[in-house]
């Protein structure tokens, strides 16, 4: 084998080196609707080496040149190809032309949310998307409504995925350890994916609703110039947190029609 690869701090990298955790994370990929799969952040590929075995192509994608020389070096296999490059400002169409591909990987945390968020905008060839996280992240992605959890990603994510919490990692898996806890999810994309709403407007009364989470809507979406008709109905008295993902899909719908009627 190659010499080992430093985790280097500043691309907030902590090796895992628990084998069985490894494969649990690659066994989270159900493989249904896709034959490509694209593994961020493969480091020294403790988890690369579980999907090679799979009946797939796997894209493993870098930042770190140390990483990428290892890789090269170790896992010289067909159905792997090895890119040194920054997941968020890639194209992704770059990867798989136009074919459907799974996410997967022990995601540096201090961008997780990010690849998330990038995921959410291109789920049209995103069917599943699996890896670890933070704990309180990939809780948070998972929560329902009801608890002080939940917010902007986890309603997000739930408009177009399925999300499951699926276990927790120990710090002392990884080299270094981090200070926190991990936790391995699962997102399989809905049937439907499409909104039935401005997609915009539901992403804006998420984001605004949430950033003064304490206040009632009718206070929170004060921006929206609601007339006082709309903002009579009761849904306007809850906080953010108490609407499930189909109660903000409404709510955007009756702000959309608000905005046709009054003007």
């Amino acid at each position: 084998m190659s010499k080992q690869v430093r985790a280097k701090k500043h691309l907030g990298q902590h090796f895992l080196h628990d084998e069985n955790i490894a494969e649990k994370i690659g066994d989270t990929l159900t493989l249904q609707g896709y034959k490509n799969v694209l593994e961020i952040g493969p480091g020294m590929g403790v988890l690369t080496k579980y999907l090679i075995k799979k009946d797939i192509q796997v894209v493993a994608m870098d930042l770190d040149s140390d990483s990428i020389t290892f890789l090269e070096a170790n896992y010289p296999d067909e159905n792997l190809q090895i890119l040194e490059g920054d997941f968020l400002k890639t194209e992704l169409s770059d990867f798989f032309g136009d074919e459907p591909f799974a996410i997967t990987g022990n995601f540096p945390y201090n961008i997780s949310t990010q690849i998330v968020f990038k995921a959410l905008e291109n789920r049209a060839q995103i069917p599943e998307f699996t890896g670890m996280f933070q704990k309180e992240v990939a809780q948070r992605i998972c929560e329902k409504e009801g608890s002080k959890t939940y917010g902007i990603l986890s309603v997000l994510t739930q408009a177009f995925y399925d999300a499951e919490y699926l276990f927790t990692v120990k710090p002392g898996v990884f080299n270094p350890p981090p200070k926190v806890d991990s936790g391995v999810l699962r997102l399989k994309r809905k049937k439907d994916f499409s909104l039935p709403c401005n997609e915009k407007l539901f992403y804006r009364v998420v984001k605004t609703g949430f950033q003064q989470r304490r206040k009632t809507l009718r206070n929170s979406l004060k921006t929206f110039n609601l007339s006082d008709k709309l903002k009579e109905d009761s849904i306007f008295g809850k906080r953010p947190e108490q609407l499930s993902v189909s109660q903000f899909i409404s709510l955007t719908q009756k702000i959309e029609n608000d905005a046709i009627s009054t003007h």
